[in-house]
């Protein structure tokens, strides 16, 4: 399989899951205060959101990419 080909099924791929998902959540523990032995720590909620248009230039641009891998094949 040629490098364009593969790099395109991987733009598809992620242009389907990013159309699939809303947005990346994930918790990151942040230092509030770090006095001496004291250390207060918080758990704060990170959301990252996905713009679909995002997933639609994806899924684009690797059916562009097979498309044109495939034909410098031949």
């Amino acid at each position: 399989m040629k490098p364009l080909v593969l790099i395109g099924v991987i733009l598809i791929a992620l242009g389907v899951t990013g159309l699939a998902v809303d947005h990346i959540s994930f918790t990151e523990k942040r230092t509030v205060i770090d006095a001496g032995p004291l250390k207060v720590t918080a758990d704060e909620q990170r959301i990252i959101p996905i713009p679909t248009i995002a997933g639609i230039i994806a899924v684009v641009a690797g059916v562009g990419m097979i498309f044109f891998g495939r034909q410098a094949r031949g």
